[in-house]
Formats: C-alpha cells, structure tokens, sequence
C-alpha cells in the first residue's frame, strides 16, 4: 500500500538527530553500536537512540517516559537494558527497567509495579545475570534515600524470552549501597563529537512557515528565528535563552513577529516578550511586553494578534489562526469566587476593527464578548489547544478533557463548530493529545504527540488517512505544522528537523 504522507524535503538534518540534547551514551565496541540518551522534558519522554559508530544510522529508538540514568548492552544478545526514573515530587521515586529489542526496535517494561523504580545503574554480568541499582522506593523519613540506593542481581536463562512486567519486588530486594547520580552529559556531547562533525543540539520546532522565495522560517528550543535558504542552507539564527513559539510574517515578507518562551519558574525574572526580527538578518526591529501572557496569532487579514492564555497557562491556551476576529478562553467566575479556578469557560471573542497596523493587535476587555461555553458536553471541562478558522467562519480547533487521572481513552478532540452557538458540525476523538493542527479548504491536518499524522475530511470530520511520521526507518514526533499549499505542508519535529511534505 502507498503511504499517503511523503517526506519530501529535510532540514535541520544531521547526525544523531533522533535524541536531541544527549545526557547519556554508551559503546559496544564489538558490534559497532553506540546508544545515546537524550535529554527529558517534563510532561514528555526521553528519547533513547541506538547508531551504528561506522554509518552513523540510526537503527533503534524507543521513548521513556522517564530520565534516561543508565543504558547497558547485553554481552551477547541484540539488547539494551535502559534504567530511567525521577522523584515524583511527593514521596516517590519511580521509574522503569525497559529491555530494548535492537533486532525489532521494541522495547518492553520489566518491572511489575505500577510505579516501578527509579534504576540508576546498569551491568550485565555475564549472559544471565544484570546487577541492578535502585533508589529506594520513597523518602518517607529517609534522610540519605538520594545518595543511596539497593543493589539487586537478576538472573534469567533466557532474556530474550523475558515477559513484560515479570520483575517483582522480591527480584529487586538487594543490600543498601552508595548511590551517586553522577552527570553524564558531558562525556555524551565528547563521545558524539568525536564520532560527527555534523552534529547539533535542536529539540522542539514550535511553528514553522514558507516565504514566497521559498525560504523557510523556523522557531525552537533555544532559537528565537531561523531562515533556511531553498537550498537547505540555513541562513541565519537568532539564539534565544528558551526560545520562540508562533511566528507571524508581516505582509511584506520584511519582517516577522515572534512570541517568545518564558516557562512559570522565570516569568517574574524575565517576562514574555513577543518581538519583531527582520527577515534579512535576523536584526530586533521592535518588541512588546504584554500586560499578562498571550499566544500570537495571524488573523484572516494578515495582521497579527494577541490571544490571551487565560487564568491556567497551556490548557486554556486557544491561538486560532487565520481568524476574522482574536478568540480567546474566557472564565466566568462562580458568585463570591473572585479567585477561584472553577469557573465555566467560555470562548470570547473581539472583532477587528480599524485600519492594519504594524503592531500586534491586543483584545481589550470591554470590547470582548462571550460567544460559547467551551465544553459543549454537559459535566465535562475541556482544556484548549490549537486551531483554525476555515473559510466559512466556523472553527476547527483541539482540546482535551479533564480526567484526575490525566488523560484517558478518547479524551482528546477535534472539533469542528459554529461561531453562532458553538455547536459542534463533527468532532473526532482519540486517545493522544493533538500537538499541532492546521488546514486547507478540504482537509484538516493534526500532528500528535505519539507521532501519528491524522487527515480529517474539512467537511464531515472523517478519516482520510493516518500515518505514523518516520524519518528514515525511525519515528518523529510532530510539534508543528502549517499549510502553505493545499496537499502539502511543513512539519517540525521534536528532534529539531524541519520536514517539507506532500499528501496524495
């Protein structure tokens, strides 16, 4: 069968690519391998990469769900042990003991617990036995469980036949021992270094959009802007201390507007700013320093825009693109709970009024109104996420729903509604959280965070098609994507490649 999506195009291609910001790497000098951990985000996963140290291919990647601390090769077999894990912050430390399958590219779990361990080291002693060191399972009045941890030996006949989640407690028992946590990301970058002169850290493209040259501009971790020639060149790059998110391209093609990154923790210290950059050099022409956090975005007639986040950051984020009015989520507050989070969120808008200007537009409050609750499903809370405003006016947007245990089947969507009453035309559910979302006249195009690419009918919310993105023989993760003519489209990835593509 012929694969709809077609990765035409790279840039930002390079050497060990896959893993981003390496904290970890490892050798098998016998079979010519080397195994490379990337850094964590939080909320996210830590990729780890297995390369051939001759062709530099990657031949195996899987994605914890935890900081990578200790990766170790079995002396004979095609598998990589890879301990991960960290403190929850409360009580506990946990993690996971994966068996990665160099010859399939799978990995299982091992350990039985539903919150595992925290492994922080690695060796195989001899073809059946992995000596093991964890943190202890909690801190509860354990004044040296972060310097400490237990020793186990695991010993099995077979590892290859090994089931998921066989390792209980009583195979984990061992002896109290020091425990370092000891920072392996310098020898990481030397032992990369030495193997590519080509190598670079980029993790997390934020937007990505196409100029009538055909040059390609870009945000991410670490760079506010960067332009790539036609020729795959980079052109030049803006560092930034986080980097940018949303960009926006004057009409011109002069200059472009570009929201920066600012998380919570730095907010007080450095505030968010969105600034404008000449598209010849890169150059800051002016900025903005908004009153309180926004989303920019590019409405219907080019102009950009300040979206408000909203009183919960990310989930009650809603930057529409392409809109003839700026939307944004709204709270109606409960009588007497000036404070409190449990209002009802509502969609609110405010017109565009007056001639373009260079400036970013800012929504004033006495001239927003509410158009819709945002949850059309009575009982449930939706958080926001990215959409767009087709050429009829209606919205096509993502989200998900509130669950105390976090996400869970179906519980992401997207959804296709009038502005009028906010009612849905057709909504389309998964189980994984959309990361990015654009579209043409007929299709809607959204990225999500396991790395599938879904294509849904503009008109009637059913599948085209869906494909899982891979580069090379591995799998990439989509954290933006954008139109720029109908069947094709740019994605950037988490591992800091841009991708131009086509769909049949």
């Amino acid at each position: 069968m012929t694969s709809p999506l077609s990765v035409d195009r790279i840039f930002g291609d390079r050497s060990f690519a896959e893993i981003g910001d390496p904290v970890m790497a490892t050798a098998d000098e016998r079979r010519g391998l080397l195994a490379a951990a990337g850094r964590y985000e939080f909320g996210g996963t830590a990729p780890v990469g297995v390369y051939g140290t001759g062709d530099l291919a990657c031949h195996a990647l899987v994605r914890p769900r935890y900081p990578v601390h200790a990766m170790a090769f079995h002396p004979t077999l095609p598998l990589l042990a890879v301990g991960t894990g960290h403190y929850d912050g409360g009580y506990h430390f946990e993690g996971q003991l994966l068996l990665l399958d160099l010859e399939t590219g799978t990995a299982i779990s091992l350990i039985e617990h539903p919150l595992g361990r925290q492994v922080l080291e690695l060796e195989w002693l001899d073809e059946q036995a992995l000596r093991v060191v964890m943190a202890p399972p909690d801190d509860w009045q354990d004044e040296t469980a972060r310097v400490e941890g237990h020793v186990a030996v695991v010993r099995r006949p077979d590892w290859t036949a090994v089931p998921a989640r066989s390792l209980t407690e009583h195979d984990l028992v061992g002896p109290r021992v020091p425990a370092p946590r000891p920072d392996g990301s310098a020898a990481a970058h030397r032992m990369i270094a030495e193997l590519s002169t080509d190598w670079e850290s980029r993790r997390n493209v934020r937007a990505v959009e196409e100029l009538s040259d055909g040059r390609i501009l870009a945000t991410l971790d670490g760079v506010r802007l960067e332009s790539w020639l036609p020729s795959g060149e980079r052109e030049w790059m803006v560092p930034d201390l986080e980097g940018g998110r949303e960009i926006v391209v004057a009409t011109d093609e002069g200059s472009a507007w570009v929201g920066l990154v600012r998380r919570p923790g730095r907010r007080d210290s450095v505030p968010q700013s969105v600034v404008r950059l000449s598209l010849a050099h890169g150059k800051q022409l002016d900025s903005v320093i908004p009153s309180s956090f926004a989303s920019l975005v590019c409405c219907a007639d080019g102009r950009p825009a300040l979206s408000p986040d909203g009183r919960n950051g990310d989930r009650s984020r809603l930057p529409i693109r392409g809109g003839r009015r700026i939307y944004f989520q709204s709270t109606l507050q409960p009588s007497g709970e000036r404070n409190s989070y449990k209002g009802e969120s509502w969609v609110a808008a405010m017109d565009l009024k007056g001639p373009a200007t260079v400036r970013p537009v800012v929504p004033l409050a006495r001239s927003a109104r509410r158009m819709f609750r945002y949850s059309w499903e009575p009982g449930e809370t939706h958080f926001g996420g990215p959409g767009v405003e087709v050429e009829d006016g209606t919205l096509v947007h993502a989200g998900t729903v509130y669950h105390g245990l976090g996400l869970q089947p179906g519980g992401s969507f997207v959804v296709r509604r009038e502005t009028t009453d906010g009612r849905p035309q057709w909504v389309f559910r998964t189980d994984r959280k959309a990361t990015t979302l654009d579209a043409d006249a007929a299709t809607v195009y959204i990225g999500y965070d396991d790395g599938e690419v879904v294509a849904l009918d503009l008109g009637d919310g059913t599948v085209r098609w869906r494909q899982h993105l891979t580069v090379g023989a591995v799998s990439a993760v989509p954290t933006a994507l954008t139109v720029t003519a109908t069947g094709r489209f740019l994605i950037g990835t988490s591992d800091g490649r841009i991708l131009e593509c086509s769909a049949l």
